[in-house]
């Protein structure tokens, strides 16, 4: 029985149990599509390493042993919309089955679905092996309680998998998070050790971008592309991160400089979000570097990272499975201003930002406090449309796939599910900015100033968001705190506070 099976672009699994058989009989699709391409504005890089990715695994499943249909973006015989490609190669090749890994995105699952229903042949849907966790694990877990605490979850996480727990069931060290020790600022030392360089470039695919007239943002070097693009690559940079970078990522997991683009951040989301990774393994390398060597890295260097992947990231998928497709609806703050032009140059002098934005446009890529604290920030104090946060960082990071993007961006970043997710915004004055960089020494603006106009933006935007969402946030314990605070300033000062503040969100371009 001749059996078409697709496999999408975030799904180069070749650890999966459908490849360890060779069957003559089963061809393996693959297509370079135009719509996923373009349903927002990618940056090169993403675009670049998406394809690059896709022809190797490809080529992989080739040397294996496996059959595969590969359509490249320029190829005459693509007609680009998922459902003709199935529809072609089945007919193609006389198929009597059709089979699929489940997407991790909600649109495809339901335009796949829909697509089988056409089909004059049975239809079979496989797991992809990838995650710790089923889509309903979270719905089933936090079922009939209030809030859905990610700690909850990441400790029930931790028993489950029995990662750093000791023989009694506690906690390796005596505690579950040591988040606490993770906001160190770096100031230049410990020195960065440098990453490793993976010799291949991607013209080819560069040439075939270009041919198709694909739109993108940011820059890259196809003779230097340096984001892992397949397993070898993959294993190398996790290696890499054990090894030199482990020692001294929690303590500096939230901190951000000018200097550094990646400081002790293992670069492995693209790996893991494509699945040329599984998170299990990266969980695993990872605690075995700290057991084999616990005098040289300390709980908390580990732990922090642990939390990011076993907590954080099977949390938010998670949440998007139980949410959508609704959750991409959700705007809790009734927020419309558009998102400021410089996000897409990074030409403002505020510091933090053009620091922040120029790197994601030369690099496709932030951490996450710059994703959240920074980029995240400001767009919330700015009142920015929901709509066109989620944009713009599906498009600009080469890690962005929906499930994990929406999730942070308008759950986390953006609290625009009106707290689901978060127990409160992720909103700041300049002086958390100030606490773990060094962007505001060499700023325009004061950080230590609300109003003038000399004085930071985000010092005047973050007392008038307080003030115009109070009725919203004023009964939030966790914000207690900031609303006392905010009566006390004298009614001039606030006056002064709302006027410059009007004055940015009217054109912050202009800042």
């Amino acid at each position: 029985m001749t059996i078409v099976r697709l496999i999408l672009g975030d799904q180069l699994n070749s650890q999966h149990s459908w490849f360890k058989e060779k069957n003559e009989e089963v061809i393996y699709l693959m297509a370079e599509m135009r719509p996923e391409a373009t349903y927002v504005t990618h940056h090169l890089q993403k675009l670049i390493g998406f394809f690059a990715a896709m022809r190797n695994f490809s080529e992989h499943l080739e040397q294996e042993g496996h059959r595969v249909h590969y359509l490249r973006i320029n190829d005459p015989e693509n007609p680009h919309t998922l459902k003709e490609v199935i529809h072609k190669c089945i007919t193609q090749y006389q198929a009597e089955q059709f089979e699929y890994q489940l997407p991790d995105e909600y649109r495809l699952d339901k335009e796949l679905r829909e697509i089988c229903k056409t089909l004059n042949i049975s239809s079979a849907t496989a797991d992809t092996e990838h995650f710790l966790t089923t889509r309903d694990t979270l719905k089933n877990f936090f079922k009939g309680k209030k809030q859905l605490l990610m700690e909850h979850f990441y400790r029930m996480m931790r028993k489950e998998h029995n990662i750093l727990i000791d023989a009694n069931g506690k906690p390796v060290g005596g505690a579950w998070n040591y988040d606490k020790s993770n906001r160190k600022k770096w100031k230049g030392d410990p020195e960065i050790p440098e990453l490793p360089h993976f010799s291949r470039n991607t013209v080819t695919v560069l040439k075939d971008i270009d041919e198709a007239e694909l739109s993108s943002i940011g820059e890259a070097d196809p003779d230097n592309f340096q984001w892992p693009l397949n397993r070898s690559e993959a294993r190398e940079l996790l290696d890499h991160f054990c090894e030199y970078l482990l020692p001294n990522f929690g303590d500096y997991q939230d901190a951000m400089h000018t200097e550094t683009v990646y400081l002790f951040h293992s670069r492995l989301s693209f790996a893991l979000n494509t699945k040329i990774l599984h998170p299990r393994e990266v969980i695993d390398q990872v605690v075995h570097t700290y057991e084999k060597d616990p005098d040289r890295i300390d709980i908390s260097q580990v732990e922090g990272f642990v939390r990011q992947i076993l907590g954080w990231r099977e949390y938010m998928r998670g949440i998007y499975w139980m949410e959508m497709p609704g959750y991409n609806d959700q705007n809790f703050f009734k927020n419309k201003n558009k998102l400021p032009g410089f996000y897409w140059t990074g030409n403002t002098r505020m510091n933090c930002l053009s620091n922040c934005i120029k790197n994601s446009l030369d690099h496709a890529y932030a951490h996450h406090i710059q994703r959240l604290m920074v980029t995240g920030n400001f767009a919330l104090l700015n009142q920015t449309d929901p709509d066109m946060v989620d944009e713009w960082y599906l498009g600009i990071y080469i890690d962005a796939i929906e499930w994990v993007e929406i999730t942070n961006t308008r759950g986390m970043s953006q609290y625009a599910d009106g707290g689901l997710l978060a127990t409160k915004p992720y909103i700041s004055s300049a002086n958390y900015i100030n606490k773990m960089s060094d962007y505001c020494k060499g700023c325009t603006y004061d950080h230590k100033k609300r109003t003038g106009s000399d004085a930071c933006p985000f010092n005047a935007l973050y007392w008038n968001f307080l003030h115009d969402k109070r009725a919203q946030l004023e009964s939030n314990r966790r914000m207690g705190i900031m609303y006392r605070l905010l009566d006390k300033i004298e009614p001039e000062e606030l006056d002064a506070i709302k006027k410059r503040s009007q004055a940015i969100m009217s054109d912050p371009d202009e800042f």
